[in-house]
Parts: C-alpha cells; structure tokens; sequence
C-alpha cells in the first residue's frame, strides 16, 4: 500500500513538472529563439538547435532550480550560457557577416528592410559577449531588473550600459565606428 501511494506521489509530481515545463516552453518559446537568432547573427538553423538545446538542459536540470528569481530568469541564463558556450565552439560567428543569398526579390522595400535586420545583425555581432545580452533581453521585453540580476550588476549600472549600447548601435549602423 505505501508503496503505491509512493509512486502515486512521484506520478503526480512528475506530471506537475511536465505542465510546468511545458507551459514555460509555450510562453518562452519565441523570446528564446529570437535570443538564440541574435547571438549567431540570424542563422535560422542554428538557432533552432541552440533552442532545442536550451530546453533540453531546462528539462534535465529542471530540479536545480533553486527558487532565488523567476524561473524565466532562470531560463534566460541557461540560454546566454548556451549561446555564448556555442559561440567559443564556432568562433566565426563572433565576427559574423552574413551572407545574403542571391535571389530576386519582386518588392525593393523587402530587399531594403532585409539589408537593415542584416546591417543590425552586423551591429549586433561587434557588440562584446555581456552587451550583446544585455540588448538582446531588451529587445525581448524582459525587465530592466530582471535583465540586471540574469548578467549580475546593479540596476543603475545596466542602465547606464544600456544608453551606451544604443549609442554604439546607433554609431554603426549610421557606418560610423564603434
């Protein structure tokens, strides 16, 4: 009898995993891969492997989660170290250009909205590893605070950090040096 309610009880717990795992891979979906696609200057492909690896790592340590911040912030640490774990294995994509393929494009406004997400990424790329994910979770619409306690400085410093960053973007992209 204890042990069926035993495994009942680990039944039930792994279920409550699972519906938590599964609703934090719903509702971060998106945010992650847009992180992802951002650290290897829009590689589709590769971003997509870096997410299913994020996860993959998210499930297995799921249990290591200690319950000092939120587990998205949690989630978006795993992915930084992701990211910049596969950025030290492939270095090239640390001075990324990215390679348009050669096609027709029927509307020169696509073409011309194309070379500016290209010329972002491009900006984006010269950004050293801590700015590039200070930005990259801005972009994404995480909390100011959030963003300080994930990279570990002060809220005022990341502020600071933050009009920087977009002064250096702005300077690039208008191909002035950063």
């Amino acid at each position: 009898m204890a042990r069926r309610a035993t495994e009942s009880y680990f039944s039930k717990m792994m279920m409550d995993q699972k519906t938590a795992f599964e609703e934090l891979y719903k509702r971060h979906y998106n945010k992650v891969l847009r992180l992802c696609l951002g650290y290897v200057a829009g590689d589709q492909n590769l971003a997509l492997d870096l997410v299913q690896e994020v996860f993959i790592k998210v499930w297995e340590h799921w249990d290591s989660f200690k319950g000092n911040s939120q587990r998205s912030t949690w989630l978006y640490r795993i992915t930084v170290n992701t990211c910049l774990q596969q950025l030290r294995h492939h270095k090239k994509y640390q001075k990324t250009s990215i390679d348009i393929l050669d096609k027709e494009v029927v509307v020169e406004e696509s073409q011309n909205r194309e070379n500016q997400f290209v010329q972002l990424y491009s900006c984006i790329s010269k950004l050293n590893k801590e700015n590039k994910t200070i930005l990259l979770l801005e972009l994404e619409g995480i909390p100011q605070q959030e963003i300080a306690t994930i990279i570990g400085i002060q809220n005022n410093a990341l502020r600071t950090r933050l009009n920087r960053i977009k002064s250096s973007l702005t300077k690039c992209v208008n191909n002035e040096n950063i």
